[in-house]
């Protein structure tokens, strides 16, 4: 009796946290729906917005300024294929002045370090069209801060505006959205981020679970009514 309890007890507990996943993806999909929809979207205007506004997640925005790339900063140090090989670089790094609110920190894309600024890049009044990542903050096994060379490895918009000499930033780092063209920088994101969707797989393996406790249950039983 008892073995036959815990059985179906156990049977139960993984069937249920199958259902959960189940709705889980259902929950999944909807946020994935926003995301496409919201790609397919012209972006909104930071300017309508000239207070101490923040875009939510999942929104695409444009903001319309002029870029300072004599302040120009490298983030990360990332490695990328080029048409001479792989190459060492890292994510470019721009204020843009706005004529309403704070500057806002721009990353335009990945650059070599032997292109840290492309000659090709914008001077003058220019619109942005991506979305926001909240500031990241250092912790313990962050790598220091380069700021003579202006070399970021936390993507923090407050420090990393006060070591440019910025009184102050936008809250946020706007990361630009386009497409990317082999050997031509900076390569800029070509989609919003979109979180993991696993959620099926996990309910297959809950399900596969409650599966085989049946199984291995009516192995035990059928042995035991033999005895």
């Amino acid at each position: 009796m008892l073995p036959g309890f815990l059985a179906a007890l156990v049977v139960l507990l993984l069937v249920g946290l199958g259902v959960w996943q189940l709705h889980r993806l259902r929950w999944k999909l909807g946020i994935l729906a926003q995301i496409h929809a919201a790609e397919m979207r012209p972006g909104i205007p930071l300017s309508d917005h000239p207070g101490p506004f923040t875009p939510g997640p999942f929104t695409k925005v444009v903001v319309t300024g002029r870029l300072r790339t004599d302040l120009a900063a490298l983030y990360g140090d990332d490695v990328e294929t080029t048409p001479q090989g792989l190459a060492q670089g890292g994510q470019l790094i721009v204020p843009l002045e706005r004529t309403e609110g704070p500057p806002v920190l721009v990353d335009l894309g990945w650059v070599p370090m032997s292109d840290r600024v492309p000659a090709t890049l914008t001077t003058g009044t220019t619109s942005v069209s991506g979305y926001v990542r909240s500031p990241d903050h250092p912790w313990l096994f962050s790598a220091p801060d380069d700021v003579p060379d202006r070399q970021f490895y936390t993507l923090d918009p407050a420090r990393i505006g006060a070591a440019l000499g910025l009184k102050q930033v936008a809250p946020f780092t706007l990361i630009a959205l386009g497409r990317q063209e082999l050997g031509v920088y900076p390569m800029p994101a070509e989609r919003l981020p979109e979180p993991p969707n696993n959620h099926f797989q996990y309910a297959l393996t809950w399900f596969g679970l409650a599966l085989v406790v049946v199984v291995q249950f009516g192995f035990w039983a059928r042995h035991r009514l033999r005895e």
